[in-house]
């Protein structure tokens, strides 16, 4: 267990491969051009021209987070906290990921706690942690202790949480075809994982202003 959270800690459980070692721009391109030829599409009819060229640039800005360090995105820590050992709270941050069975979206928002320990991080930080796992392929499960093993290392809290509410397009697109469900998502650490009024605590402050 010990050894799959390490992996966890800045998403190393997958390899990543180094700019000089992907295809060109051009094979990217070529690439999505055989696709169109194996649906049965005519890539030299007008609207189709230029695609290969827009779908390679969209996937560099939709899958950027290859490119991003999480950690480094956390940036510096503050520890003028007057005190202050409370829960920090970040809800609703909107995401939009990729599966990566089917390569179709995943839709949906994250929920991110922990509970200082001397030191606490700037709130939009926490927003970049969750954009850069989400611009990756992705299992939801994956990026939820992603996101809460990355925030745990850098900033040693006593504990993190983390809940990911998403709709997956491969279950509304394709296979069994059910618009509208949502799948949910939790990882706990320290406090939060061992002391279950804080889990209580964290799902309480969520349901504020839902009902």
């Amino acid at each position: 267990m010990d050894a799959i959270i390490e992996s966890l800690k800045k998403g190393t459980g997958r390899k990543i491969l180094p700019k000089k070692d992907r295809p060109s721009q051009a094979e990217a391109e070529a690439a999505v051009r055989t696709l169109l030829q194996w649906i049965g599409e005519d890539v030299d009819r007008e609207g189709l021209i230029d695609t290969p060229s827009r779908v390679a640039k969209a996937y560099k800005e939709m899958f950027s987070g290859y490119d991003m360090d999480p950690e480094d995105a956390l940036g510096r820590t503050f520890e003028e906290v007057g005190g202050y050992d409370d829960m920090v709270l970040v809800k609703d941050i909107q995401f939009h990921s990729h599966c990566e069975h089917h390569m179709v979206p995943i839709i949906g928002k994250a929920h991110v706690a922990y509970l200082p320990d001397g030191k606490v991080l700037g709130l939009s930080k926490i927003a970049r942690v969750v954009d850069i796992f989400a611009h990756r392929l992705q299992t939801q499960e994956n990026m939820t202790a992603q996101i809460a093993y990355t925030i745990d290392d850098a900033l040693k809290p006593r504990g993190v949480a983390v809940m990911i509410e998403a709709e997956h397009m491969c279950m509304a697109m394709r296979g069994i075809k059910k618009q509208g469900s949502t799948t949910t998502t939790t990882c706990f650490t320290g406090e939060f994982r061992n002391n279950s009024a804080e889990q209580v605590s964290f799902m309480t402050h969520l349901r504020l202003g839902r009902e």
